[in-house]
């Protein structure tokens, strides 16, 4: 897997491209300071022609080299001149830069002479802050750079790093290139940081470090991503034999997943961007989508579009673009718009509400090849003609009410899901009392015959199901003028999630 992937991680490689090209100032935005340091002593030992020293400054600690303990103790504008009057390549990472730069004058000119006293001479400045400000006088002569989120090389690299220093104390890791990436895997989407911690709470729980590690690690991701309010990590396990029926959309799935696995060696044109799943309320949208994060073994995401229209991440259109961006610092991965239309309407054209749907359509055309985007809608002609043409999704399917073949499939999985062999039961004979239902009302039907049975504290049996089915109402009679007007307006409009529609 490796031998075929990247030498070096997206995080390294920018380093590389800034020194190469000799640019000798560097604005690089993250709070992660431990792993900049160690992307910077990599850097210092690889891009050079021999390695370099590094040297650190923090109000705190001085200037210091080499990650030493005992530093100068220089102000501001007098680390910028030990920078201008030090003989030699060196690279020079100066922490929370931002706050000097803000209040000081002479530190903002100092540090437009650097740009002279180190271009050609090997001399590197970078400036890290968890906040971005560039003075306009400086805005010309510094690189930029937003440390993403660590891509799967970074974090196999920085499990070889945590592997040696668990075994030193005691714990067993196992190392092999296969487990690494399944755990680097577990841990896409957090910073290093944020997966050193999710690595401690695993050895606290076994003492190990190994493949049945990987869901405590996917616990603690679905605690840290959940926490930004506006995207949240769902890890239920649903796989595409809890579906029952849609046979069709179940084969487009098995063909994606080949096209999908081969996104990087393949035109950029035919790496499928996602699919748009509508139909009626409780006929299994939902469930398709976790279905396709299964199915493509990728990790599900949704994002809020609640959240994301609180105001509590401020403007909606500036949490939406954060949460979008967000989402392709985690790729490879699934990303779930839930009910859409909610968010993006046919209304979206003005003010707020039609940038963030400008975004949107420029988003779903270019964004990272390892996002899959699965949309779900209950009335799809309220979405804007924009987005459902092809080049957005690549395909609209129409999720009806189950067939009678589907019907019974949906009762089978949802008994084995509770541990009972479907085979022990005459199912068939549900197929005239459950026309016109949904997956939703199958699943509650059977939820019912078991605590039938449990309050009489024995098996569920057949006459349980057959007594459960008389006391529900489907949604197709007393919803049966919205039912209709749904399943009239995909009628010739969408693909039919089922092999052949469902009779009048």
């Amino acid at each position: 897997m490796s031998a075929e992937g990247p030498k070096e991680s997206r995080s390294l490689a920018m380093l590389r491209e800034v020194i190469e090209s000799g640019r000798p100032l560097t604005y690089l935005r993250s709070s992660e300071e431990r792993r900049i340091s160690q992307l910077l002593e990599e850097a210092a030992r690889s891009f050079f022609a021999a390695p370099v020293p590094v040297w650190t400054w923090s109000l705190t600690e001085g200037m210091r080299r080499d990650g030493g303990t005992r530093g100068e103790p220089l102000g501001p504008r007098a680390a910028l001149d030990f920078v201008a009057t030090y003989e030699g390549p060196a690279i020079f990472h100066l922490k929370d830069f931002h706050q000097p730069l803000r209040d000081l004058p002479d530190v903002r000119r100092r540090l437009r002479d650097l740009q002279e006293y180190c271009f050609d001479r090997g001399k590197f400045v970078v400036i890290s802050s968890p906040i971005r400000y560039i003075p306009e006088e400086l805005a010309r002569n510094v690189v930029y750079i937003e440390l993403n989120v660590p891509d799967l090389l970074e974090l196999v690299t920085f499990l070889q790093r945590e592997a040696e220093t668990v075994t030193a104390a005691g714990a067993t890791v196992d190392t092999s290139e296969a487990t690494l990436y399944q755990l680097a895997r577990a841990l896409q989407g957090l910073t290093l940081d944020e997966s050193r911690h999710a690595v401690r709470r695993a050895l606290a729980a076994r003492h190990a470090l190994d493949r049945e590690s990987v869901p405590t690690l996917l616990e603690e991701k679905r605690l840290l991503v959940n926490r930004t309010g506006m995207i949240e990590y769902i890890a239920d396990g649903t796989s595409i034999e809890h579906v029952g029926g849609l046979e069709i959309l179940k084969k487009w799935l098995a063909e994606r997943r080949k096209l999908f696995q081969l996104r990087e060696s393949i035109s950029a044109e035919i790496v499928p961007k996602g699919v748009l799943v509508m139909g009626v309320s409780g006929c299994g949208k939902s469930l398709s989508v976790k279905a396709v994060a299964s199915a493509f073994e990728l990790p599900l995401y949704r994002i809020d579009m609640i959240e994301i229209f609180s105001g509590r991440h401020g403007k909606p259109e500036g949490a939406f673009v954060q949460a979008c961006r967000m989402l392709e610092n985690m790729a490879p991965a699934v990303v779930w718009f839930d009910e859409i239309e909610a968010g993006i309407s046919t209304q979206a054209r003005g003010g707020e509400l039609g940038r963030i749907f400008g975004f949107f359509l420029t988003w779903m055309q270019e964004k990272a090849r390892g996002l899959f985007v699965g949309a779900t809608a209950n009335r799809i002609d309220l979405l804007p003609a924009e987005m459902i043409r092809k080049g957005r999704f690549d395909e609209v399917f129409f999720v009806d009410l189950p067939l009678d073949d589907e019907r019974v499939d949906i009762f089978k999985v949802h008994l084995r899901r509770r541990g009972v062999d479907p085979e022990a039961f005459n199912v068939e004979r549900l197929k005239r009392f459950t026309r016109g239902w949904t997956g939703a009302e199958i699943e509650q039907c059977v939820v019912s015959a078991f605590t039938a049975a449990r309050l009489e504290d024995r098996e569920v049996n057949d006459d349980d199901l057959l007594n459960a089915t008389a006391s529900v109402v489907p949604l197709s009679k007393t919803m049966k003028e919205q039912v209709d007007h749904i399943r009239a307006w995909a009628y010739d409009r969408a693909v039919r999630a089922s092999p052949r529609e469902y009779a009048r």
